[in-house]
């Protein structure tokens, strides 16, 4: 839905504002439920407009992690039945080691925002991390 997109991508909270108010008057009648949601869930909604561009663009991007979990869920769901909780955790580890072979997409500006990250975050990140 390109309208949501307009709430999330946008520059600032102000025009994210603006465009979930043209949001809720195009598609309040059809999905009320969703439109009540993310007005009752605002503040929490949009509190990453805190943050630079770039890191917004790496809080709201899921695909990596979408992925990984249809990974997991295509090997488990096709087994019937486990012998035990080893089993399962067997299963995903190896599937989990199959999607990092395959996985090799490098985030776009990446070095620009792992050093926005040491500013925000300058207790968390040490100087080797660099996940490139």
């Amino acid at each position: 839905m390109a309208d949501l997109k307009n709430v999330y991508k946008a520059s600032n909270i102000q025009i994210a504002s603006e465009n979930m108010d043209l949001l809720e008057e195009k598609w309040g009648k059809k999905y009320p439920t969703v439109i009540r949601s993310w007005r009752k869930n605002w503040d929490r909604l949009t509190s990453y407009f805190k943050y630079p561009q770039p890191i917004r663009r790496l809080i709201y991007t899921t695909n990596t992690v979408e992925g990984y979990h249809r990974v997991v869920r295509k090997v488990t769901k096709s087994k019937g039945a486990f012998a035990s909780d080893m089993a399962v955790l067997k299963l995903v580890y190896l599937a989990t080691m199959n999607f990092q072979t395959k996985w090799s997409g490098m985030v776009y500006g990446w070095p620009n925002i792992l050093n926005q990250l040491s500013i925000y975050f300058e207790d968390r990140i040490q100087e080797n991390d660099t996940l490139n």
